[in-house]
């Protein structure tokens, strides 16, 4: 666990929201419209408010972050994505990853270093059915675990973190690599990992390529069309 920074000159910068239903038809109202035409449909086109809420929350929170730290316009800004389906914006030298999971919402930005960002929030499992995406010594650690819970959702967020900073996402088999004291190395590129506590429900680890604690962590509260810092 890091010590959470609390000075806009940090290297990493992370912002996290709730779902709120009450919120929901006032954030497609106002926000929905900046947003390019494809995105648009895609938000349209979900059944459940909290599916197309979590997905606008991120690129709320992203564009208001931004433009706080590096003064960037995102709604002026097109998102690209890679072959492997990495976010990205064109010509731009400023890094992000959003996750989401339960109701909670999480955008992690940065100009120094590519980033991946994983949140899980505590839920049953049935440990078999993971078993073939762990290595050996990871399942032996899982297996012995006085709280295997605990341990897998650790596993899991850093694995996925790690991935996705590394921009090939699910094609790196999981267990191709395993993380020793919050490092890690994929093609000798190392990665380090920090955990960042949002939530006791929740586990959420950070995946940089380059090792720093200088990470601020802004919860916001959004209502309606303002973002308001907590």
């Amino acid at each position: 666990m890091i010590l959470i920074s609390k000075t806009t000159n940090s290297l990493i910068h992370i912002y996290y929201c709730y779902l709120s239903e009450e919120n929901h038809e006032d954030l497609l109202r106002i926000y929905l419209p900046r947003f390019d035409e494809h995105y648009q449909d895609k938000i349209r086109k979900y059944r459940r408010w909290q599916d197309a809420q979590l997905s606008i929350l991120g690129r709320i929170l992203l564009f208001y972050g931004i433009e706080e730290v590096f003064k960037i316009n995102g709604y002026a800004k097109t998102i690209k994505h890679t072959e492997f389906d990495k976010p990205y914006f064109e010509e731009n030298s400023v890094h992000f990853n959003i996750s989401h999971s339960g109701e909670i919402v999480i955008c992690a930005i940065s100009d120094v270093c590519e980033i991946g960002i994983d949140i899980e929030i505590f839920s049953s499992i049935t440990f078999d059915d993971f078993k073939f995406q762990m290595s050996q010594n990871e399942w032996q650690k899982l297996e012995l675990s006085a709280d295997k819970t605990a341990y897998f959702f650790e596993y899991w967020t850093q694995k996925e973190a790690v991935i996705k900073a590394h921009g090939h996402g699910l094609s790196i088999p999981l267990k191709s690599f395993e993380i020793i004291n919050n490092n890690t190395k994929i093609s000798n590129e190392n990665y380090y990992l920090k955990e960042i506590t949002v939530d006791e429900k929740y586990k959420c680890y950070i995946a940089l390529k380059q090792n720093t604690n200088e990470i601020c962590l802004i919860k916001k509260m959004i209502k309606t069309h303002n973002l308001i810092k907590e």
